[in-house]
Parts: C-alpha cells; sequence; structure tokens
C-alpha cells in the first residue's frame, strides 16, 4: 500500500469525521430538524461526503429544522423543506436510506473482523476463497435492518400509522433503494479490492474505510434513480 494512499485516506477519514462532529454540533445547538430521524441521518452523510455532505446540510437540511417550519406553518405558508425541487428531495431520501446502509455496513463490517480474530467465532470466514462475500452477506442484513427502522420511524409518526403497518410501509418505500445502494457500494468494493489491488484491503487500514467512503458514494449514484421513482409514484415521503 503506498504511503501516499494511506495519508490521504487519513485525510480524508479525518475531514469527514470533522464534518460530522459539527453538524451534529450544530443540529445539538439549536437546528434541531423537524423529522427527528434526520438528526441522526445528516451526520451519518458526513462520514463518507464530508465537506460535501456539510454543504447540502446548511443548503438544503437547515430548511427542515423545527423551528423554520414552526415559523412557516405560523405565516400560514408551505415549509421551504416541504417544497424543493425533485432532484433535492431525492437526494435527501437518497441520504436517508445511505445512513442506514453505511451504519449497518459500518458495525457489520467490525463485527467480521472482531468475530473472526477472536478465539471463540474465530472459524473460516471465507465464502469462494474471499471473506469478502461473506462481509457483503453480512454487511446487506445489517444495512436491510437499520434502513428499514430508519424509515420506520420516518414514516411511523408522519401517517399515524400501527405499528405493523409502519414496518409494512418502511419496507415498501426503503426495500429497492437499500439494494440499489448496496448493489453501488458492492461494485466499487470489487473494483478495488479485485482490480486496483488485487487483494483484501484489511479493515484496520484507513485505505479500506476511504474506499468504503468512495463505495458509500457510489451507493448514493445508483440509489438516486430508485428514490426518484419512489418519490414520483408517493411509495416514498418527502423528507
Amino acid at each position: 500500500m503506498p504511503d501516499w494512499l494511506s495519508y490521504l485516506s487519513l485525510v480524508s477519514l479525518a475531514v469527514a469525521i470533522a464534518c460530522s462532529a459539527w453538524c451534529a454540533f450544530d443540529i445539538l445547538a439549536g437546528h434541531r430538524q423537524h423529522m427527528m430521524i434526520m438528526n441522526l441521518v445528516w451526520p451519518i452523510t458526513m462520514l463518507w461526503s464530508g465537506p460535501m455532505g456539510l454543504y447540502s446540510y446548511y443548503k438544503v437540511g437547515r430548511q427542515s429544522t423545527h423551528a423554520v417550519m414552526k415559523e412557516a406553518h405560523a405565516r400560514g405558508e408551505k415549509p421551504p423543506g416541504m417544497a424543493r425541487p425533485q432532484w433535492q428531495s431525492t437526494g435527501v431520501a437518497a441520504t436517508h436510506c445511505g445512513a442506514g446502509c453505511t451504519l449497518g455496513d459500518f458495525v457489520a463490517e467490525w463485527f467480521i473482523y472482531f468475530a473472526a480474530t477472536s478465539a471463540y467465532f474465530g472459524w473460516n470466514w471465507e465464502l469462494f476463497g474471499h471473506t469478502i462475500f461473506t462481509a457483503w452477506i453480512i454487511d446487506f442484513i445489517a444495512a436491510f435492518a437499520f434502513g428499514i427502522m430508519f424509515q420506520y420511524f420516518t414514516i411511523k409518526p408522519m401517517k399515524g400509522l400501527s405499528p405493523g403497518e409502519g414496518l409494512i410501509a418502511a419496507i415498501k418505500a426503503d426495500a429497492l433503494s437499500l439494494t440499489a445502494w448496496q448493489v453501488g457500494m458492492y461494485g466499487w468494493m470489487a473494483i478495488a479490492t479485485f482490480a486496483i489491488f488485487g487483494e483484501e484491503i484489511p479493515k484496520t487500514s484507513p485505505v479500506f474505510w476511504f474506499m468504503m467512503q468512495i463505495a458509500m458514494l457510489a451507493g448514493f449514484v445508483t440509489s438516486y434513480p430508485v428514490n426518484w421513482w419512489l418519490l414520483s409514484r408517493g411509495i416514498k415521503e418527502k423528507m
């Protein structure tokens, strides 16, 4: 692994973490989102998007704070967050899905690392001769679980659904989007692993997590048209 790539990876990760921390501080300092789950979505999004995500938060996310929504309702106006152009609403919907995927993938990857190196779970985690294929299965399960949970806590309170109805609505709204996101992520990680490096990257290397940042960007791209369709059909709610 070239030194310059390791240094670049460390810088990218450090900047992303700083952007995420800044966003979280800004939310806690008085800019809480009207939709509660978005208080988590924005900082998580910045863990892979860094300055781009922070710019989007100030440009788009600040339009949907609780204070802004309350002021708009008091004036009898449509809240600016609900009057976004379709391309912005789609981007927010994609990041909402992506936050669940990001959290799920992060948890799953570290679970695999610690399980594979522990004395108790240290069995062979390879599938078709590679650990990455096993990781993708566990990644998908964890990402799906977190993604549906994020969507559940968006749709259920918004529509006043029962727990069962909320779960079904969440699955309908996010199953395709989550799958599309993971396809983009897997695609990039396959390119990085087999075409660029020719071997699996250790999870303890900053380069692995830098590649995962790029993978999340790829996931955003592949899930974007799916989210556009879901919003256009009314299957997914604007956020």
